[in-house]
């Protein structure tokens, strides 16, 4: 399908920090322009999961209407990306029987294929989110391209990476954005929203594997010849960290909160020995003075920790001596000084900060270019992609739209006053034969 410049697309991040509503629309050249964002604390969802519905479906609301705001659009629906402790995946093989004869494959076959994956039994109360093909054979005989549309065969088949959650969570996102009135166009598995957005083909294509590390889960998807072959939630992110600094300093939340984001090390050997930190008492009492090394000792150890489920991920899926780009670290996480020095050190990685630059126009980089938003622009790039396809609607209904829509409620209203009682006819006429009088009367 034709991409249409014109296209609005709308997309929401409910993370454990913060929840985040984007509205953006392609431009000549292909990248994504924010025509609206709008960001909100996050208090209903822990680790990725949705705990309390009325504070997130208020965080929804607040974000939504908001960007709508600044859009100038109506967001009608919009794609939602979904993450959380209860993610997992599994491997599977799948064909079909094309013919007694040799049939040449089409996108149809492709297609009747993935779709018979999303049948196959699952544990009870889960539900299959993404079907990602793999590589795929031809009567038995593995072929290297991933596409094998046009080739001739009777049994086309295909190894599947197949993205699995809970049913009630997805339920709940649903509900929560449905309360705030719109519709989900598609519930997109987080870390792959991401990748969209910082990872280029050329690392894909090599081999890479991105992190993700935000506020309640650290996300993880692993590349190789293009194709993703692994994704992982870790249900610890940042908020760990945060709360590590404020038992072991024995501060309030918001000042360890501080501390992390502007004094923050992720590696304690590069951190200041002789500077401290002034943090104010807790009701009254004298102020704490903590130091910059034993800050960053306390960040490191969990951070280390964090890694460590990260990369007993990455071993899992087979191609940990198979990643030449190495690793991308993105969200707010990847903001820690010092964090690419502690990866390198630990695992000997090529690594660096995943930016969502990639497909971002110029005029919305100076504003939106940072990681910690790097999946609620990977879920706009990826709504672009399903309506490209067909496969998703509109997600706005643009400016001309709002003004026809006014005009109808006009029209609306215009016909139900035409239809009042011949009593309040009367009296308005009565009204205005006063009024007059009362002008005229001013004007004397």
């Amino acid at each position: 399908m034709a991409q249409d410049n014109s296209t609005y697309v709308a997309a929401i991040d409910l993370g454990t920090t913060k929840v985040v509503t984007l509205i953006g629309k392609r431009t000549t050249n292909g990248r994504l322009q924010i025509m609206g964002f709008s960001s909100a604390d996050s208090t209903g969802i822990k680790k990725g999961m949705i705990q309390n519905i009325e504070e997130t479906v208020k965080a929804v609301e607040k974000t939504v209407r908001e960007a709508e705001s600044q859009a100038g659009v109506k967001i009608k629906s919009a794609f939602v990306g979904i993450a959380g402790q209860h993610i997992y995946s599994i491997k599977n093989y799948g064909y079909i029987t094309l013919g007694s004869e040799e049939t040449e494959i089409k996108k149809s076959h492709i297609k009747r294929l993935i779709e018979d994956m999303y049948n196959i039994p699952v544990d009870t109360g889960d539900s299959i989110l993404h079907v990602l093909p793999l590589d795929f054979s031809i009567d038995n005989v593995m072929i290297e391209d991933d596409k094998p549309i046009g080739m001739l065969g009777r049994r086309l088949g295909a190894n599947f990476h197949i993205v699995i959650g809970k049913t009630s969570s997805a339920k709940h996102i649903e509900k929560c954005v449905e309360r705030a009135g719109l519709k989900v166009s598609e519930l997109i598995l987080e870390p792959l929203a991401s990748s969209k957005a910082v990872l280029t083909d050329e690392e894909r294509e090599a081999g890479v594997a991105l992190i993700d590390i935000g506020g309640g889960t650290t996300d993880l998807a692993v590349y190789y010849n293009g194709i993703v072959r692994h994704t992982a939630v870790i249900p610890i992110g940042g908020s760990i960290i945060t709360q590590d600094i404020k038992e072991g300093c024995q501060i309030l939340q918001k000042h360890a909160e501080m501390l992390k984001l502007y004094h923050g090390y992720a590696l304690m050997s590069i951190a200041p020995d002789n500077k401290i930190i002034t943090v104010p008492g807790i009701g009254g009492r004298e102020p704490k003075e903590i130091s910059m090394r034993s800050l960053a000792g306390i960040i490191q150890a969990r951070m280390e920790e964090i890694l460590e489920y990260a990369m007993y991920e990455i071993q899992m899926s087979g191609f940990a001596n198979k990643l030449t780009a190495g690793v991308v670290i993105t969200g707010g996480g990847a903001l820690l000084k010092h964090i690419v020095s502690l990866i390198k050190f630990k695992w000997g990685y090529d690594v660096r900060i995943g930016y969502p630059s990639e497909m971002l126009c110029s005029e919305s980089l100076e504003n939106y270019n940072y990681p910690q938003y790097s999946t609620v622009i990977g879920l706009g790039l990826m709504g672009l992609e399903y309506i490209d396809a067909g496969e998703a609607s509109q997600c706005t209904t643009t400016e001309t739209k709002i003004e026809e829509d006014k005009t109808e409620e006009f029209i609306e209203v215009q016909a139900k006053e035409s239809k009042q009682t011949s009593k309040r006819t009367l009296g308005m006429k009565i009204t205005d034969v006063l009024s007059k009088l009362f002008a005229e009367d001013d004007i004397n």
